[in-house]
């Protein structure tokens, strides 16, 4: 599972959360309000050189580490 970065538009605050699949549906832990997820950091493909766009979808690309 997954442990992906969130932004609330509301709270304006960022989270982490644990999620079984990417496109799980999020919620503020402040307000309760769907959050969105930030997509920040550096992504690697399965055969280690970064990759420049993802999707976040790893069943398209086999998986990022």
């Amino acid at each position: 599972m997954p442990l992906l970065q969130y932004h609330c538009a509301r709270c304006n605050i960022a989270f982490d959360r644990i999620v079984k699949k990417y496109d799980d549906k999020v919620m503020c832990p402040k307000c309760g309000q769907e959050a969105a997820r930030l997509y920040s950091g550096t992504m690697y493909s399965q055969t280690g050189k970064p990759v420049k766009h993802c999707s976040g979808n790893c069943k398209n690309c086999s998986g990022c580490h």
